[in-house]
């Protein structure tokens, strides 16, 4: 490689390094030293307390301990209500989908992706229309279907905060999962399905033997890119439900927002921003971990009637193991004379 090209290359990087410190790693180190300080927004720096910031957060019963841990188990319940739906449901609008003509496909795939340019105000606003408690477009259905007798607080009440929350970011975030899992369908390979046929394989078990294990990875990055987006809850909890009711889907960032601006201190705030992110990193370590491992361990131990069927070849004699045993056949042809 001569110079000149070594050179272009650099070139080539530097808007990703520029990008790199001026947007991730002088903030981060900047937070880090702002959770060291005894730092607010109206006075500004009183100086260095260590990890006090943190002590206080983790100390229970304070109140920093109370929004902390009040917001973190809110944004937990959240990511175990939509994480499901929001796979398994793209999951199958990409398999739908995949099975239409070519200009259907494009169609569709546009429809489903569209609301997902849409802001979260916008969103809000449509849903706190079709859940609002008096007029609400649902109640007045459900009341003249005969199935309710009279209006359903949705936004105030528990399950059904949740419920619209957890419906309203379905239908808001589901076009970009199901666009990874079709570009990744597209990607299979045509002719294993082509020799499932030939076999007289069912649906259900050419989607479990081929089309599961072809997307693997990109069902592994859905995962993990889900869970991470799910920690940053704040727009449609703030604006349809404004956390309530009694602060029950109040999110981690409207923890951090109220402690910064609402209790002017922005070094407990920095701190708790930090933990978010270690809780974050640590449970997209164990989910990677968990799908790393079970990925070793596949390709480490054969199932047990691919065992079986590596027992009868050896068993046989030499012989191509991608073939039915001959002693095995002659067996099966001795029994049927």
């Amino acid at each position: 490689m001569t110079n000149k090209s070594k050179w272009l290359g650099f070139i080539f990087v530097v808007p990703f390094l520029v990008s790199f410190l001026v947007f991730w790693l002088i903030p981060l180190l900047y937070g880090i030293w702002i959770s060291l300080h005894d730092f607010r927004l109206s006075v500004g720096n009183n100086g260095f307390i260590g990890l006090k910031n943190y002590v206080d957060i983790l100390t229970p019963d304070t109140i920093y301990n109370r929004t902390f841990m009040t917001s973190l188990k809110n944004t937990l319940m959240f990511i175990v209500l939509s994480v499901p739906p929001l796979i398994l449901i793209s999951l199958g609008l990409a398999l739908l989908i995949e099975h239409l003509p070519k200009k259907l496909k494009t169609f569709f795939r546009t429809v489903f992706f569209l609301s997902y340019s849409i802001s979260v105000t916008a969103v809000s606003a449509i849903y706190l229309w079709l859940f609002g408690a008096n007029g609400g477009y649902i109640n007045n259905i459900l009341m003249k279907a005969g199935l309710i007798s009279s209006p359903i607080n949705w936004t105030g009440d528990q399950p059904y905060a949740w419920l619209v929350i957890v419906i309203a970011t379905i239908w808001w975030t589901i076009g970009f999962n199901m666009l990874l899992f079709v570009n990744a369908l597209d990607e299979v390979d045509g002719t294993l399905y082509e020799a499932a046929d030939l076999d007289g394989a069912s649906a259900w078990n050419k989607f479990r033997f081929i089309t599961l294990p072809e997307i693997r990875n990109i069902s592994i990055f859905v995962m993990i890119t889900t869970v991470i987006a799910s920690f940053n809850l704040y727009g449609q909890s703030l604006l349809i439900t404004r956390g309530g009711p009694e602060q029950s889907t109040s999110s981690l960032i409207m923890g951090i927002n109220t402690t910064v601006f609402g209790n002017n201190q922005l070094g407990v705030g920095s701190a708790m921003a930090l933990l978010m992110g270690v809780i974050m990193m640590l449970i997209t370590g164990i989910q990677y971990w968990i799908s790393y491992k079970s990925d070793k361990d596949d390709l480490a131990k054969p199932s047990r009637k691919e065992r079986k069927r590596l027992k009868r070849a050896v068993n046989a004699g030499p012989t191509n193991v991608n073939q039915h045993p001959a002693a095995t056949i002659d067996k099966k042809e001795r029994k049927i004379t």
